[in-house]
């Protein structure tokens, strides 16, 4: 169906995709459909990659990166909501990546979200958050996250949300040049008979007071050299940790300043940058803007 638009809203206009850090990855058990269930903090970050939305006959998705147009998050997020709500408009999105791929860092669920967001509100369907999240999930175990637009505690396979108060942070981020596979990483987990795979759960509370590891941390280190590499340097410089699956690996500190020194030691071999933890995502202030502009 083709729907009246309302013509104070524009046709064309610019939404981050904020990346996000994993600050522990704790496996807790294994579901009958054979994915493992979790729990993990979500950190939202200032570094984004960007979106541009303008009004197209078609869906079509132009970007620099290295990824199929038809495969990428960007595309099928915006098929799904176009099947979804049954219309016949599409969209020119133009996709900027600065968030590295397969860096651990939910790039690719960070765009399927602004994308579900940005043509919510382009194609005027008028779905709630809890549509969008339906529409969401399926996409990535990270969609829901940045749909919802703040860190977060997460269970379940990453579905099952938290708010989470986390002191503020500044992070040096250091991708060490190769790219991790999630699916790999988990069959290596499968066959690896000395992981434990039934790590008592925690609580929110003890997080916050004693931190937490990374169960998938061992088998990245042993099937990816590069960011057994990377952990080794950082330890040196602070207590290093791996976000996700990897590739990335960061350290945090309390001020910029002191981010901004370590950044400048880091080997040229790898790409690196500091990055300010937020609590809430620059896409919904993004948004909010976007609306007040036109009341």
């Amino acid at each position: 169906m083709t729907l009246r638009r309302d013509t104070s809203v524009p046709t064309s206009f610019s939404l981050p995709a904020p990346g996000k850090l994993n600050l522990c990855l704790n496996i807790v058990g294994r579901r009958a459909d054979g994915y493992h269930e979790l729990q993990t903090v979500c950190q939202l970050l200032d570094v984004a990659d960007y979106i541009d939305f303008e009004m197209a006959a078609t869906i079509t998705v132009e970007t620099e990166a290295e990824i199929d147009p038809e495969q990428n998050l960007v595309y099928l997020a915006a098929k799904s909501l176009k099947a979804y709500c049954g219309i016949d408009q599409g969209a020119r999105l133009i996709l900027t990546k600065n968030l590295p791929l397969g860096a651990g860092m939910g790039g690719g669920s960070s765009d399927a979200a602004t994308t579900l967001i940005g043509l919510n509100l382009l194609w005027q369907t008028g779905l709630d958050s809890r549509a969008l999240l339906a529409l969401g999930a399926p996409l990535g175990a990270d969609v829901p996250v940045f749909i919802r637009g703040r860190s977060a505690w997460a269970e379940g396979i990453g579905e099952v949300l938290s708010e989470i108060d986390l002191p503020h942070k500044y992070f040096v981020v250091v991708q060490p040049g190769c790219q991790t596979s999630t699916a790999e990483i988990f069959s290596q987990i499968d066959l690896d008979v000395d992981l434990t795979r039934d790590r008592s759960t925690i609580t929110i509370a003890r997080f916050l007071e004693h931190g937490s590891g990374n169960d998938c941390e061992a088998v990245v280190r042993r099937l990816y050299p590069e960011v057994d590499a990377a952990l080794r340097w950082l330890n040196k410089r602070g207590a290093a940790r791996m976000t996700g699956t990897g590739s990335s690996v960061f350290v945090d500190f309390e001020s910029e300043r002191e981010a901004e020194a370590l950044l400048q030691e880091i080997p040229s071999k790898w790409n690196a940058f500091v990055a300010e933890g937020l609590s809430e995502s620059p896409l919904i202030n993004a948004v909010n803007q976007l609306r007040q502009s036109l009341s």
